[in-house]
């Protein structure tokens, strides 16, 4: 005679198989690609985005299954990489890293073969960081106050070194020019890099960049940090204050990057890519060297497909805001 379970454990067995069902149906559906997997960086060797890409790239080798590379792929604003993956098989082995200039290009160009809005499989969120605003050591003044006091004096008579339109070095100046009801004047580099040097040149006299970049000049005292758009001051930083500290609390900024798959690609490798991800960047390693970095990667709930869809569609508008009252005329891709 078979024994009959009283109803609550029945009931408690049948919540324990159908959660172990949901459990293995979900380990099902996620399918790592078939083949080695290419993350395409559309930036330089050496800089924020391609950092960020390699450091993942080799853990999410490792919960794959398959080799994740990393690919360089520069020029155009970054369309041209974006068009690489938007066009790629939807298989999964070619996909994309980017932050806002993915966003910010269907402003910005009038000829993109690609539509933005429709084109990639969002896979996650990786990372986002505060945005740092650094400037020259001759400007006037010892505390962030008082250079924060010069800046909105001089208003567009200061000059803004920026890593391209529609990055967020020029961005986030954008933002605060119309925080404080002016127009930047803006000097264009081709990166952080030339940029720092110029401002230790005295030869400019501001830029917003990430934190990394200009850290050690600062704390070397070879450069005003003037404010961070964190919701607290950073360890490394300690007398840098936040934009709220100092009056400026819709001066609110923060770069990420985030992985794509062409649209079209099945679920179940968008979940394997999302699952590799999420691995990737809860090694402590990962963990320890974003944050020499000035970066950390998004919890754990923040990071799943729908998350970054809904990230990705609420931030489109807003850039395009951005980007409109920079006064920035869209024009052809070259």
């Amino acid at each position: 005679m078979r024994f009959a379970p009283p109803t609550a454990l029945r009931h408690a067995l049948a919540v324990i198989t159908t959660t172990t069902m949901l459990l293995v149906s979900t380990a099902a559906s996620a399918q790592a690609p078939s083949k080695q997997v290419t993350l395409v960086v559309p930036y330089a060797a050496g800089g924020g985005t391609d950092t960020v890409a390699r450091l993942v790239a080799d853990q999410m080798s490792q919960a794959l299954g398959q080799t994740v590379i990393v690919e360089n792929v520069v020029g155009a604003g970054g369309t041209i990489a974006n068009e690489r993956v938007a066009r790629s098989t939807p298989d999964g082995t070619t996909i994309l890293i980017n932050h806002v200039a993915l966003l910010a290009a269907p402003s910005l160009f009038t000829n993109l073969k690609y539509d933005t809005k429709t084109a990639f499989e969002p896979v996650g969120l990786v990372n986002n960081a505060p945005m740092l605003l650094v400037g020259r050591k001759t400007i006037p003044g010892q505390t962030p106050k008082d250079l924060l006091a010069w800046i909105k004096e001089q208003g567009a008579k200061a000059n803004y070194a920026h890593g391209g339109i529609g990055t967020n070095s020029h961005l986030c100046a954008v933002m605060m020019g119309n925080t404080l009801s002016f127009k930047p004047t803006f000097v264009a580099y081709r990166g952080s890099g030339p940029a720092i040097t110029d401002l230790l040149a005295g030869q400019i006299d501001l830029l917003w960049d990430q934190v990394t970049n200009a850290l050690p000049q600062i704390q070397a005292g070879s450069l005003h940090g003037i404010a961070i758009t964190a919701p607290q001051r950073l360890a490394e930083l300690p007398n840098v204050p936040t934009t709220a500290e100092l009056g400026l609390p819709n001066l609110n900024y923060t770069m990420w990057h985030g992985l794509y798959a062409a649209k079209g690609t099945p679920r179940g490798i968008v979940d394997a890519l999302n699952a590799a991800l999420k691995k990737a960047v809860s090694e402590p390693g990962i963990v320890a060297k974003f944050k020499t970095l000035g970066t950390v990667p998004f919890p754990a709930d923040q990071m799943t497909p729908d998350a970054h869809a809904k990230a990705f569609a609420s931030d489109l508008p807003r850039v395009a805001e951005l980007v409109q009252s920079a006064g920035v005329k869209a024009s052809e891709v070259k």
